[in-house]
């Protein structure tokens, strides 16, 4: 069992609060007509993403999904710079030209969240293996959702990471829904055999569980580290919102989504867990709420106020120059 200290405790709170107060602002917003185009929410999953992020450091890379912000927040982007990029605003972590499925910041190892499904994979392949090659010790983390790991470049990309004994980490978030087809109609066997039959480790963990998920990504990114290749792990785990801002989630049951904020809840576990062992005082985990309830207000106040990209700014990060 990896050991966590206070302080590493507290992060976890933190940044799984301020993904989960992030989406309930952005699903309000949005309702509210203030954000462009389209908004696929994270709410439910914090578990996984900050599980796996709290091991990496920027110089290691992350590809993710249109599913993104919570990825985002995880690898330390910053939220008020987010909002202002979902709200398109000039001065959002893209300028504003990504908006919600395609913010990305280099420098903090976020390659970008991926409107094309399965579109990831490939792209932590090369950020591993420009690791490797230049020996940084970085590794490359890519998500990928249920639908997302059908995908021929996914399938792919497993290939090319064991031949090559890239160090690379493959996170499968199974929410249940490839958009609104059930996982257990599109996804054929299992995706621990996936990786065991192309030669690397896998494991599977239950995504409402925090610890869980620390401790399977804290082994699979050793492993890459220490020149062990490549693994995968197959989080379950549940999204409380829509595929996308708008859908009336008819595919789903009857109180579905009711019952699992009401009785698995990553964030309730979470503070069940810290709270009973003396680990955190639920005082404690009341403050890092409000804070980051607090923090998440300042950035859609921000947001609001900032200014838009002008006509100058069109042609602005189109090309690369050297």
């Amino acid at each position: 069992m990896l050991q966590m200290s206070r302080d590493d405790l507290v992060q976890a709170y933190t940044q799984m609060c301020t993904i989960r107060a992030f989406e309930e602002r952005v699903h309000t917003e949005f309702a509210g007509g203030g954000i462009p185009g389209f908004v696929h929410l994270y709410a439910g999953e914090e578990a996984s993403g900050v599980g796996v992020c709290m091991h990496l450091q920027d110089k290691d890379c992350i590809g993710s999904t249109h599913r993104g912000h919570g990825h985002c927040i995880a690898k330390g982007c910053d939220p008020v710079a987010m909002m202002k990029e979902i709200y398109g605003r000039r001065d959002g972590l893209c300028g504003g030209k990504g908006g919600s499925m395609h913010i990305a910041d280099l420098s903090k190892g976020m390659m970008g969240a991926n409107g094309i499904v399965g579109g990831g994979p490939p792209l932590i392949c090369g950020a591993a293996l420009t690791a490797k090659t230049l020996g940084t010790g970085g590794v490359g983390v890519c998500f990928v959702g249920d639908g997302g790991s059908n995908q021929g470049t996914t399938l792919e990309s497993y290939n090319l990471a064991k031949v090559w004994n890239l160090p690379a980490v493959f996170v499968v978030e199974d929410n249940g829904y490839a958009e609104s087809t059930a996982a257990v109609w599109s996804v054929g066997g299992s995706q621990v055999k996936r990786a065991e039959a192309f030669g690397m480790p896998g494991a599977q963990v239950d995504g409402h569980d925090f610890f869980a998920v620390y401790e399977a990504a804290g082994e699979a990114i050793t492993r890459a580290r220490d020149g062990g290749g490549p693994s995968l792990i197959h989080v379950t785990l549940n999204r409380y919102y829509g595929h996308f801002e708008g859908d009336a989630q008819t595919y789903r049951g009857d109180g579905e989504v009711e019952t699992l904020r009401a009785e698995i809840d990553c964030l309730q576990a979470f503070r069940q867990r810290v709270t009973e062992t003396g680990l955190l005082e639920p005082a404690r985990l009341d403050e890092i709420e409000a804070e980051a309830k607090a923090l998440i207000d300042t950035a859609v106040a921000e947001a609001v106020a900032a200014p838009a990209p002008t006509e100058a700014d069109l042609l602005t990060d189109v090309y690369v120059k050297y």
